[in-house]
């Protein structure tokens, strides 16, 4: 059994590609918070937070849904 927690995108609760419910879910947050946080970043930056975000939708493995 896995003790420790992994970075996954989120299957079932996505707007783009899962990668701020998956965030959320790894920090224990709201994943609204998480999103208003990447928007308000992604101003705040000037867009350069749409590359991070792209290569971890790329890079980080979706979830594994069990029914």
């Amino acid at each position: 059994m896995n003790s420790y927690k992994t970075l996954t995108r989120s299957k079932s609760n996505r707007m783009a590609a899962g990668v701020c419910a998956g965030l959320a879910d790894y920090l224990n947050m709201d994943p609204t918070v998480v999103r208003l946080l990447f928007v308000l970043s992604f101003f705040a930056l000037h867009g350069g937070l749409v590359i991070a975000y792209i290569i971890m939708a790329i890079v980080t493995p979706e979830e594994s849904v069990t029914q």
